[in-house]
Parts: structure tokens; sequence; C-alpha cells
């Protein structure tokens, strides 16, 4: 049993092994339909149960589908209707029920604190599908995008993220360190990433580099990351916020800037981040981008039932 939580604690050797198993089963699927089960069915009898205490559209169907393409079923649970949040029924004893009814738990949470307390008393695999520190299964995937698209391994490319420094940022970062590529962040400087993450980064022999100067952040780029600047769970003043990011916005002179052959992607939904003749050109992959969670997802299920080939 094993455990996706975060990809700064998750071994490199591991992590690849996820992306090479995600391309050979994505090739596999070209004839299939979507709720056609996998070859053998690896994850026959499984149930992999879920809970979004925050808003989710990708993560949901692409675990939805991961599960069943690899023969099990999926259950998705909604924390109002449980006695964990309305009747004072402790994680303990949530997570014992949980345990005893399925077969992994993934969890997106807006406390990483409760992602730890579930991976304590579970004794089944917890997945993080997203928290307020990171979002590893969105960026795992989006390696697996990169890569497919550049048909390199993502060691060997400029990665650039425009925009605020967020829990996406947290994990590319996180990613940056385990792949040993070049990562550039373009950003206010009052929008920068955390004291913690900044004293990670330096700990780390890396390749990234903090700018406020989106031109100089774009400049060689083989690929440009962004995210809504306004978050859903975003307390401050998004009037003022957004003025700050005015000059950050991903249009065609900003592109310019970097390489002719630079992709665009974005995890979803979108704001006003980005023009739309950026994200609906040749050079925006975001519609594969999303449609390659549910590959990696499977992988990673596979990952954490010791079922990697």
């Amino acid at each position: 049993m094993r455990n996706f939580l975060n990809l700064k604690d998750i071994p490199i050797r591991d992590l690849k092994k996820i992306l090479v198993d995600a391309k050979r089963r994505k090739k596999l699927r070209k004839k299939l339909d979507n709720l056609e089960v996998d070859k053998g069915a690896p994850l026959r009898g499984k149930l992999l149960i879920q809970m979004f205490e925050k808003s989710s559209l990708r993560t949901r169907l692409s675990f939805y589908l991961a599960i069943k393409q690899l023969g099990g079923s999926t259950l998705t649970l909604r924390p109002d209707e449980l006695h964990l949040s309305k009747g004072g029924e402790s994680i303990q004893d949530t997570a014992k029920i949980l345990s005893n009814f399925g077969n992994a738990f993934m969890l997106r949470t807006a406390n990483d604190e409760k992602l730890e307390e579930f991976k304590k008393y579970l004794s089944i695999p917890i997945i993080n599908g997203l928290s307020p520190s990171c979002h590893p299964t969105q960026i795992l995937s989006d390696i697996f995008t990169i890569e497919e698209i550049k048909k390199k391994p993502i060691s060997s490319l400029n990665i650039t993220w425009i925009g605020d420094s967020n829990n996406v940022l947290n994990s590319l970062i996180a990613a940056s360190i385990k792949f040993s590529f070049k990562l550039s962040i373009g950003c206010p400087a009052e929008y920068k990433p955390s004291k913690k993450m900044i004293k990670y980064i330096r700990s780390n022999n890396n390749k990234i580099h903090i700018l406020h100067d989106p031109k100089k952040a774009v400049k060689g780029a083989d690929v440009i990351f962004t995210d809504k600047v306004i978050s859903m769970n975003d307390k401050v003043n998004k009037l003022k916020k957004m003025k700050k990011f005015k000059n950050f916005r991903i249009n065609k002179k900003l592109m310019s800037f970097a390489k002719k052959d630079c992709i665009f992607l974005h995890c979803l939904p979108r704001g006003k981040e980005v023009e739309e003749n950026i994200f609906l050109s040749k050079q925006s992959k975001v519609w594969q981008q999303a449609l390659n969670r549910v590959h990696v997802q499977k992988s990673i299920l596979l990952y954490c039932f010791g079922k990697l080939r």
C-alpha cells in the first residue's frame, strides 16, 4: 500500500514508472470506449471512495473513469452528508469506516492537516486530489502531456509559469526539483512563492528562477503554464489583485518572446489571465492536458495498490 500526497515525498523512480505505465495504457485504449475495461481488469472488485470538500470537474471525472477502466468502481461522498461535518464524528472513526468499506480514498480538501490525519488512521491508500499546499496528480499528468507533445524528457525543456503562487505552482516546483528541469516563475514581487517554498528551492540543487518581468520569464520557453489569478477561495480585493497581474496576462505579444513551438497549458478553469486568441490557438493544448488526467490517474491508482508493472 502506498499513498500519493505530495510529489516531494515520492521517489523519482516511482514517478517515472507511473509515467511509463500511463504512456503504455493510453496506447492500449485507442479503440476502446470510455467505460470499456482494460485487458486483465487489474483493479477488478476494488472500490475507490472520493470526497470533495472543494469544487471539482476534471479530477472528479478523471478518477471516475480511471477506476472504471481498471475494472473497479467509485463512490463519491459529499462532506455535508457525512457525520464527519454534521454530527461531529471524528476523522479517526470515519477513517475506520472508509477502510472497512473501500479500497482507496481520494480527498480534495481545504485543509492539509486533514489529509495528514486521514493518512494516520486509514489502512487503505489515500490520494491527494488537491489541497491548499499542492496538486500532485495535476502536475504529474501535465509532465505526461508535455513529454507526449514534445517527444523529449522534461529534463531537457524550459518550463515557464506565469501567474500567482499557489498549490499548482508548489507541485510544479517539486516536480522541477525531482525531474531536474529548468523552471522560470514570472509573478509580481508581492505574489512570489512563500518563504517555506523559497527555502525548499534553495535547499535543493535546482534550476528554478523567480522573475518579476514576464517577458524575461517566458524567454526561450518550451512550455508556458498559467492558472486562474483569482482562485476559488481567494479572499482578497479582486480588482486590486487583477491590476497587479495586468502585465502578466498571456497574450500574443508575451508568447512571441517564447520559442516558436512553445505550447500553452492551463489546469482550468480559466479566467482573465489568458486571452481568448491564445487559449483557443494551435499552441494551446488544454483539452489534451485535461483528458490525459485519466491515463495518469490510472497509473497512480495502480501505484497505490502496488500493481504497476
